[in-house]
Order: structure tokens, then sequence, then C-alpha cells
């Protein structure tokens, strides 16, 4: 049973099937770079043959020199009535510079009677000359055995016939497909070692998600033979995704002793990063690598936690570069709100963490939240321990809307006073009235602090708290900002949506302040 574990990454040809994802050449190409950096085996970048962008992304890619991974194209089996040489995908395949192709072919013989509509052996022979056709041009070569588990179901015998072809031709690779993600552990074990008894060619898996299943039936696999797994970051990949690489990763090296050449501590941030460039928000979920991964809100939990780690972690978040975090409710101790204040580089005793868990209760009653909101949470303590006040007040603020036939215009007039009693009014146009708010804000502001002049809004949410009361529900308005370096989130809670925006804002601001301050 082999040590070392191939890691092959599809994110940039099955990842870009996820709906509602289209790569740029440009974005492909950032993410071959962080692929590469991590220290991932294959990046299969495309189907150079399928579309144009796949084939701008190979030529633009085959200038770089990759430090550690093969690029791979992607690709079918010759199409039948004519051969290998005279395939112009194969030849597109070829004329990509990869040094490795991954070509899939039908293992399944329902797909070679009803999708091909051929006879089973010349499907056969779409196998055998594709491959021998790559390999007599120097190419490694990765068969992709797609739907082989529901294939083996179905007709076992057949399925092997489509290995061995492939194997006969040079093939380097067998990879084993579970293309409609419906597999089970048992059955992948079983498979794997049916083939790997057979074959003395390395085997690989490539699982989709379809039963929530991928990433253990990918573990199976290697369990029973696999030497590489495809998959994708975070999971991507058509209808519930591929086989999440951010956890295959990790758990091959850390649970089952598995080398592998990825370095872990890169996890966390290319899992931000595809998220970031696919603009498909990663689920906070996501083990090992999401926000939650290692955030702990139980009192009883956290308590532990302060004692050993250990107690309810099953690894140390730092290995995989994510990061352990305290959440402060209504739900939270005293441990937990101590240990809270101090990841704010504040020492605090038992009566105080007491003090500050009365004041939450009563803020969770009125609708806040702070588990989201940190920069908030922080100036609350900061507040009730030190008594800092805010360096500026707001004195009043108006908001005009004017409707002009279709056109809606908003309009925010604000008066706010700095520390030292100096006034700014201001007003400020906007396409919303939390748009001109916020820019009206920002313009009477930055004339005291010139260093808010790099803060924007990075997201804006609203949440209501009770449905019920209609249109006179209270909302929860949760900001996050930006300065370009760093990111905070704050909340404001009101009947009304404006004065709920304007808490956060004004939050926001402050808390800016507080770090350029250098505040202890």
């Amino acid at each position: 049973m082999a040590s070392k574990v191939a890691i092959y990454d599809t994110t940039l040809r099955d990842g870009s099937q996820t709906e509602g994802v289209s790569f740029s050449t440009e974005d492909k190409l950032d993410i071959l770079k962080k692929l590469d950096r991590l220290g991932v085996d294959y990046i299969e970048g495309g189907w150079p043959g399928s579309n144009p962008k796949d084939a701008a992304f190979f030529e633009a890619a085959s200038a770089l020199k990759l430090e550690h991974a093969k690029l791979t194209a992607f690709g079918s089996t010759r199409r039948a009535g004519t051969t290998a040489a005279e395939d112009s995908n194969l030849r597109t395949i070829l004329g990509s510079g990869a040094e490795c192709v991954a070509i899939f072919g039908k293992s399944w013989d329902f797909h070679v009677i009803n999708a091909l509509k051929i006879s089973l052996e010349e499907n056969l022979e779409l196998v055998r000359d594709s491959v021998s056709f790559l390999k007599a041009n120097g190419r490694e070569v990765v068969f992709d055995a797609e739907h082989f588990f529901d294939g083996y179901a179905n007709n076992p015998e057949y399925a092997m016939a489509v290995l061995e072809a492939a194997v006969s031709a040079g093939a380097d690779w067998l990879v084993l497909c579970d293309t409609n993600g419906g597999s089970l552990p048992g059955f992948v074990t079983k498979v794997f070692e049916k083939v790997s008894d057979r074959f003395d060619v390395p085997l690989g898996i490539h699982a989709h998600n379809d039963g929530e299943l991928a990433v253990a039936n990918s573990l199976a696999a290697v369990s029973a033979g696999a030497s590489m797994v495809q998959g994708t970051i975070n999971g991507l990949g058509e209808r519930t995704g591929n086989a999440n690489l951010c956890s295959i990763i990790p758990n091959l090296s850390l649970k089952m002793g598995r080398t592998v050449t990825a370095q872990l501590a890169l996890l966390t941030p290319i899992s931000a990063f595809v998220a970031e460039t696919t603009n498909v928000a990663a689920d906070p979920k996501l083990p090992y690598v999401g926000r939650s991964a290692f955030a702990h809100k139980g009192g009883v939990h956290v308590s532990a936690m302060m004692r050993d780690p250990r107690t309810y972690e099953h690894i140390d978040p730092s290995l995989v570069g994510n990061q352990r975090r305290m959440l402060v409710s209504e739900l939270a101790g005293t441990a937990s709100i101590q240990a809270k204040v101090r990841e704010f580089g504040i020492d605090t005793e038992r009566e105080d963490g007491m003090a500050i868990l009365e004041h939450l209760k009563k803020l969770e009653a009125e609708g806040y939240q702070f588990e989201g909101a940190d920069a908030s949470f922080e100036l609350l303590v900061r507040r009730l321990r030190n008594g800092i006040k805010p360096p500026f007040h707001l004195e009043g603020f108006r908001i005009f809307v004017d409707v002009s036939g279709k056109n809606v215009s908003s309009e925010a007039s604000i008066k706010v006073l700095d520390s030292r009693g100096t006034m700014e009014h201001t007003a400020a146009n906007g396409n919303g009235p939390v748009n001109a708010l916020d820019r009206a804000v920002r313009k009477a502001l930055e004339r005291f602090y010139p260093e808010l002049r790099n803060v924007r809004l990075a997201d804006y949410k609203v949440r209501v708290i009770d449905g019920k009361d209609a249109t006179g529900a209270k909302v929860r308005v949760l900001i996050r900002s930006t300065d370009g370096t760093e990111t905070w989130t704050t909340v404001g809670v009101s009947t009304n949506i404006i004065e709920a925006s304007l808490a956060a804002l004004l939050d926001s601001m402050e808390y800016k302040l507080l770090k350029a301050s250098g505040e202890p």
C-alpha cells in the first residue's frame, strides 16, 4: 500500500461547472498559481477543444514555469467513425502543451449503448486507440473511467474490460469515477480491492458529492489502494459538487498518515481565495477551513477549551491555516466572555466577565447578536470597562427621497461634532437612503479624521428579527468594513432600518479610529 497520495485538482475544469461560476482566463491563471504554490501534484486546466476560453488559458499557462504541479489537459476518447490521429479534439489536446492528459471513456455499458449508441467492442477500441495515440506522442495519460461504479454494479466484466483496454494501451493511471455520486463507501472499498488485485497500474478516485459522501468515498478508496485523489477546492462542481480537497488533504495527512506534498497551512487561505474569485461564498461550516470550523460558543465548551484545546478540537487550527474563535451570546458563560475579551488584548477578571455577560444578555433580548460582529462587541467591552467615549457625536440627520417619474434618488444631511466640539454639517447623494447616509457620514468625519478615507463597505446585510410584526419588525443590520488591509464587522438594531444602519456605520468608524489610535 503506497504511502504517497497524489493530489489532482480539477477546480479549473470540474469546478467551473458549478452553477453561477464562470472563470475568466485571468481568474484561471491566478488560481493555477495558487494551486501550484499549495503543492498539488496535478492541475487540470480545462478541456482545450471544448471552448476558446480554455484554449486561451492553455496558451497563457504554457508560458508559466510551475514549481511543482503538472498542468493537465482534459478531454474524451476519440469520436466513433474516425481514428485518434484524425480526431480534432485529441489533436487540440496535444496542441495545448500540457505534459499530462486526462481522458475519460465510458465504462458503463448502459451509457455505451444509450448515449454513444455504439457497440461495446467499438467502445473498447475507442479507449485503446485514444490512449495509444496520446502515449505515442509522449504524454502521461490519466484514464478516467466514467461512471465506473455504476458500470461495475451493472456489468462488472465489461467495466473491467474497459480498464483492461486502457492498460493494454499504456495508461499511466486508472481513475475510477463515481460520476453520479451515488455510491457508498463500502461498495467503493469492495470495487477498489477487486481492481487493485487485477491491475498493477496506479489507481485514482474521482468522486462526486450527490450522496454527501465524496470525501468519505475518496478516503475509502485510498484505504483500499488508490494513490491518487481527484477533487476541487471547497468541493466546487456540477450539481452538489465534487470531493472537497480542503477536507481530503488534511484527513490524508493528519488522520491517515499518508504523505501529501500539499502545504496544509495554505488550505484556509486558498479556500478563501477561490471563494472570492468565484464569487461563491464558502460555507462557514466547511470542515478544517470554514470560518466556523473552530468556533466555540457554549460556555462549558469554552471553559474546558481554556484548560486544554484538545477537549473540543480534533486538531490545532493553525495546522490548516485557520484560527480558533470564541463566540459570545446569551448562551455564553463567563469563561467564554473572558476568552473573547483576551482575544482583544484586554486583561479581565471573572467579575468583569459577569458584568459584560449580563449586559450582553440584555442587548440580545433586544435583538442584538455579536457572534458575527466582533468590532461592535470589542467597543461594547471597552465602553463598559474603560469608559471610552466616541471621538465624535451625531447631532442629527435627515433623509430626503425624491421620486421623479421612474427615477428615485436619495439625499442624506448630517451634523457631526468632533471631540473638540467642532461641528461639520454635510450632505451627500446616494442610490438609496442607506448609501446616501454612508456617504454623508464619511464626508463629515473625514474632515476631522483623514484616516477614515480608506474605509469602505465590503458587505451589508439586513435580517428581520421577528417577521410576524411585518413592516414594524425590528431589523438587525450587519456591516463589514475594510481599509484595504483589515476587515471588521459591526451591528445595529432598530425598528427603523435607517437607524439600525447608522448605528452599525458609526460603530465601524469608531472602531477604525480606536485601532488607529493604538488603544491597548
